[in-house]
C-alpha cells in the first residue's frame, strides 16, 4: 500500500508512460509507482525496459513499442488494457533531440523531430483518450522543455516541438475537460541526467551559463519532475487542467 496521503495517492491507477526505460521518464515512473500506480513503461529498447521495471518490482510492468509507428497505437493501448486494465493517466515523454543550427537543419531532420514528439503523442492521444471521455476521468501529461518558453539556439525542430507541446495542452484541455479529462504539461529546467552530464561535463562554459541565470543557482534531479508529475495526476491537482508547470529552479524566470 502507497504511504502517500490519500489526496497525493495514485492507488489503483493504471499510469502509461513513454520513453519510461531511462532519464526523466523512469523517475517519473518510479515516483508514480512510489505514489501507489500501477506503471506501464513504454519504448523501443527491451533491455532498459527490461532493467527499469525489475528494479521497480510488483506492479511495474513494460511494453516495447516504437511510439513513431502511428499505426499500432491502438494496439499498443489494448495491450495495456487488456494487461493491467483502463489506463488512468498518460505521460507523453518519449522525445527526439536534434543539436543543429537552423540554416542547417533538413526537412527530414525536422519532420522526425516533429513525429517523435507531437505527431506521435497525438496518436497515442486518440488512441487513449475516448476511453477516459467515456469514463468521465483521466489525466494527459506532456513533458515539455524550456524549449518550449524562450529561445535556445541550435534547436529549431526541438524547439518546435516543445512549443506545438503548449498549443496541444491549451486546446486538449478545452475539449477534453469537460468529460473528466484534465491535460497538464511540466516543463522541467536542466535537470541531472546521464545525458545532461555527458553534454555539460564538455561544456564548463554552458553549465556556467545555466547556473548563472537559475536563482536556486543548481541543477534539478529526476525526481523533481517525477514528484510533480505525481502531483499533476492525483486527486489533489483535481482542479487544475490547462497549465504548463515549470520545475526549473526558476530558470524561466531569471535574469
Amino acid at each position: 500500500m502507497s504511504q502517500f496521503p490519500e489526496i497525493f495517492s495514485l492507488e489503483g491507477q493504471v499510469a502509461l508512460i513513454t520513453g519510461g526505460g531511462t532519464g526523466i521518464g523512469q523517475s517519473i515512473a518510479r515516483c508514480m509507482h512510489g505514489a501507489g500506480a500501477t506503471v506501464a513503461l513504454v519504448g523501443r529498447r527491451e533491455k532498459e525496459l527490461s532493467l527499469a521495471a525489475e528494479e521497480l518490482g510488483e506492479n511495474a510492468h513494460y511494453f516495447v513499442h516504437d511510439i513513431t509507428e502511428m499505426n499500432r497505437s491502438e494496439e499498443l493501448a489494448k495491450r495495456v488494457v487488456d494487461q493491467l486494465g483502463p489506463i488512468d493517466c498518460l505521460i507523453n515523454n518519449a522525445g527526439k533531440h536534434l543539436k543543429k543550427a537552423a540554416l542547417e537543419t533538413s526537412e527530414e531532420e525536422f519532420r522526425s523531430v516533429l513525429d517523435t514528439n507531437v505527431v506521435a503523442a497525438h496518436s497515442l492521444i486518440k488512441a487513449i483518450a475516448p476511453a477516459m471521455v467515456a469514463r468521465k476521468s483521466g489525466s494527459i501529461l506532456f513533458t515539455a522543455s524550456m524549449a518550449s518558453l524562450f529561445g535556445i539556439p541550435q534547436v529549431i525542430a526541438y524547439s518546435a516541438a516543445k512549443s506545438a507541446h503548449l498549443g496541444m495542452v491549451r486546446s486538449l484541455s478545452t475539449e477534453l475537460s469537460p468529460h473528466g479529462v484534465r491535460v497538464n504539461a511540466i516543463a522541467p529546467g536542466w535537470i541531472e541526467t546521464e545525458m545532461s552530464r555527458k553534454a555539460l561535463d564538455n561544456d564548463p562554459s554552458r553549465l556556467d551559463k545555466i547556473i548563472s541565470r537559475t536563482p536556486m543557482q543548481k541543477l534539478g534531479q529526476p525526481a523533481d519532475i517525477g514528484w510533480a508529475a505525481v502531483y499533476l495526476a492525483s486527486p489533489a491537482a483535481a482542479f487544475i487542467t490547462g497549465t504548463i508547470f515549470p520545475v526549473d529552479g526558476g530558470a524561466s524566470i531569471g535574469f
